[in-house]
């Protein structure tokens, strides 16, 4: 792993975390990484030398034997950069804090772990993917889902449309989903409906908080709730068959949610910055993209500016007055 300028105090800290197995999660999976598979720090700073790039694959529920891929993917970075890279898997807070404690240069990160990224460890994210269900390119939208039979109705405004859910059952991805709690809060928050959400039950009549897409729509499609708010392409397998589609419909949509992207250290030398930036744009590469199309469902990689990419993040964070 390439060695670090700034301090090793959080190596500890993770290591002892890591250990004792406590449960990582995102926004759609929560995962236990043992501190073996992320590597060992070097013991002297002074014998600094480009050695090795560590880059972390955030685990997600639709990428499929991610070892084996993210293995593939590095051999081809290794060969463009003419450095060796290691694939690590974990989920996107492991990712975060291997960044914090100088045991990653390089991890695929969403918008909220690539803010809190860039608030421990000054990471930035420098592209995005792009895929075919996103609706934004390399953004998407945070969709307010009901069943086909619902009484609720799409109206003329947000205000109109959302004002119906007052006494309804909502159901939200989980606590930390981007698409499935914080954007559609920062709506809800931002109309007016509740100052803070502290105080839902204000305001619905019952929130669940689920362990991802599956569950927030399970829970519409049971009767458990009237509405779960989701990615727009959690509409697709292997988060919903084709036959409990048809059974629901949008209500809502919120555009604009930040893709996921890579991230890299701000310790990484801009002239090798330069390198790794290139050796990912070659996987949009004919010969490449289909091992690449493989690993996340994503079609190609575009460059980004982070502080614009992951505004939109950042705005909704601010107004439900939630922290990064």
């Amino acid at each position: 792993m390439m060695q670090k300028r700034k301090t090793l105090l959080g190596i500890g800290f993770l290591s002892c975390w890591l250990m004792a197995g406590a449960s990582l999660n995102d926004s759609n999976l929560s995962q236990t990484v043992i501190a073996k598979d992320l590597p060992q720090p070097p013991i002297q700073l002074a014998q600094a030398s480009q050695k090795e790039i560590v880059i972390v694959f955030a685990s997600r529920r639709d990428a499929s034997d991610l070892k084996t891929k993210a293995e593939a993917v590095s051999k081809i970075l290794s060969q463009q950069i003419g450095v060796p890279v290691k694939a690590v898997i974990a989920s996107e807070s492991a990712a975060v804090e291997a960044l914090r404690a100088n045991r990653a240069d390089v991890a695929f990160l969403g918008g909220r772990a690539a803010i809190q990224a860039e608030k421990t460890t000054g990471a930035k994210l420098y592209l995005a993917e792009v895929r075919n269900d996103y609706s934004g390119g390399h953004t998407y939208k945070s969709v307010l889902v009901v069943r086909q039979d619902s009484p609720l109705k799409t109206l003329g405004t947000g205000k109109q449309t959302l004002g119906q859910l007052k006494g309804k059952k909502m159901a939200f991805a989980s606590r930390t989903s981007g698409s499935g709690f914080i954007i559609p809060t920062s709506e809800f928050v931002g109309q007016g409906f509740v100052a803070d959400p502290d105080r839902y039950n204000q305001f619905f009549s019952q929130v669940i908080y689920g362990d991802g897409y599956s569950s927030a729509l399970q829970a519409v499609l049971k009767g458990q709730a009237d509405v779960a708010a989701v990615s727009e392409y959690a509409l697709n397998s292997p988060w919903i068959t084709p036959e409990e589609v048809k059974k629901l419909r949008v209500l809502w949509s919120i555009p604009g949610v930040p893709a996921h992207g890579i991230a890299i250290d701000n310790d990484v030398p801009a002239p090798l910055r330069a390198k790794i930036i290139a050796a990912f744009l070659t996987l949009n590469e004919p010969k490449n993209n289909t091992l690449f199309r493989s690993l996340y469902n994503s079609t190609k990689l575009v460059k980004v500016d982070h502080d614009t990419h992951i505004a939109p993040m950042k705005r909704a964070l601010t107004r439900a007055k939630l922290d990064p």
